[in-house]
């Protein structure tokens, strides 16, 4: 039965703003522990519980302490691929889609905070905080990007998340340039590089959670919530409405098809981030700190790609806006294959991904909000974010497998234009306006 809630008024500024602080809080995960403290000081609390035979054996497995961070990788990714459908259900089947995402960040928060207590051979306790903080951060996403229809109308939408896009940037950026700080002054603070490490990674923790508190006060609640049928539960209404939704999406053609060009150019795109300091590194022989600064430069000029993409936007559409950005990470792979052999080259390859980064991003989110149903925004997005993670092994694999039989590092990152030029292509037969009149959305 429907139990009619009853509908906010249309969001004001100060809501748009209240979402945006969730942005602000949340990227410090990605920066700060994703990115890069957790996975070589994982990997080095693995390294000192290895046995005589230079292994771990977690639930008596045999694993190299150098994989163990890649394989929570993977294991991650698998584990959000079977949980976001069932949440994104959950949350546009009952009316508390706020207190959903308050509950996920809390979750998520308290989890990486905890990582202050890593140290010694305790990989384990590492491995599921990691496990529990990376699922409800992804889970949460799909509700925080759920509220995107609500709190804005569809000529503001692609301005709107640009400005999360940007504004979680900055935040990401800020607490980083603060732990950088703190990791390379830590003697100076009369600390190990250990605890500086263990200090930040707790930070980003208090960050999210801190930064929660704005969007839990400011967003409402504003979708149809169901009460449950005699004798049922949420977890199989939650199933039911996973099956109803990948039937359904076949309906929603132009939605389907943009999914699959965002499937094809963003896990492009994730691969050059994620390997770019792989390259730097390896084949330009630059040092951690350099690699570190253009992280961290990347982190702001992306506040500003953002932006800049929002205004194209205004003139040539979401569509074509990105278009633009898949011909522009076409020519950087070209410059990287051709040009880049300094580390001043590098910073100036760091300077355009941070440009075409968070556009790419930001308008890829709210065209899609604009080809999905009103009323089951939480449950498309979930497929949205599953886009975004559940596939991202195949681009790296191409990279792999490309760098194993040439030996070549630019053969091998020119290999990912595959995936910009098919997204691209996919991309240009999505028609945004019969999309949006399948969707019932005006």
């Amino acid at each position: 039965m429907l139990n009619i809630a009853a509908i906010s008024k249309p969001a004001g500024v100060w809501e748009q703003r209240a979402w945006y602080s969730y942005d602000f809080g949340n990227s410090a995960f990605s920066s700060t522990v994703v990115t890069l403290f957790l996975g070589p000081y994982l990997t080095s609390l693995a390294k000192a519980a290895a046995g005589p035979d230079g292994d771990i054996h977690p639930f008596g497995i045999s694993v190299d302490p150098r994989a163990l961070w890649s394989y929570l990788i993977a294991l991650s990714v698998v584990l959000q691929v079977l949980f976001l459908p069932l949440v994104g259900a959950l949350a546009d089947y009952g009316s508390r889609k706020r207190e959903m995402l308050g509950a996920l960040a809390i979750a998520g928060a308290t989890a990486t905070a905890l990582m202050f207590f890593l140290e010694g051979d305790n990989y384990l306790f590492g491995a599921a905080l990691f496990l529990l903080s990376n699922l409800a951060f992804g889970a949460s996403i799909v509700i925080y990007n759920s509220f995107l229809p609500e709190i804005a109308a569809p000529d503001e939408r692609d301005s709107v998340s640009s400005k999360g896009w940007g504004i979680g940037y900055l935040g990401g950026g800020l607490l980083l340039a603060l732990n950088l700080y703190l990791f390379g002054n830590a003697k100076d603070f009369g600390i190990s590089e250990g605890m500086a490490v263990r200090i930040s990674l707790c930070s980003a923790g208090l960050w999210w959670g801190i930064f929660t508190v704005p969007a839990l006060l400011g967003l409402k609640n504003r979708n149809i919530g169901h009460t449950l049928p005699p004798g049922e539960n949420y977890l199989g209404v939650g199933l039911r409405q996973v099956k109803k939704l990948l039937r359904e999406i076949t309906g929603y053609r132009q939605a389907l098809l943009f999914l699959i060009a965002f499937l094809l150019y963003n896990d492009g795109i994730q691969t050059v981030i994620a390997l770019a300091s792989q390259f730097g590194s390896d084949q330009l022989q630059m040092s951690m700190a350099s690699l570190t600064q253009a992280i961290l430069m990347v982190q702001f000029v992306a506040f500003f790609g953002a932006m800049g993409f929002n205004y194209l936007s205004k003139w040539l559409g979401a569509k074509r806006s990105i278009a633009v950005s898949l011909v522009i990470w076409t020519l950087t792979l070209f410059y990287i294959w051709l040009s880049v052999k300094t580390e001043r080259e590098f910073f100036i390859l760091a300077f355009i991904i941070g440009i075409v980064m968070g556009g790419s991003q930001a308008l890829s989110r709210s065209l899609f909000s604009q080809l999905i149903p009103k009323g089951r925004e939480a449950e498309y997005f979930s497929l949205y974010e599953i886009s975004d993670k559940g596939t991202s092994w195949i681009s790296p694999l191409v990279f792999g497998l490309a760098l194993q039989w040439t030996g070549n590092y630019r053969v091998a990152i020119l290999s990912l234009i595959l995936f910009f030029i098919g997204g691209l292509i996919v991309l240009m037969r999505v028609q945004v306006n019969e999309g949006m009149r399948e969707a019932g959305n005006a």
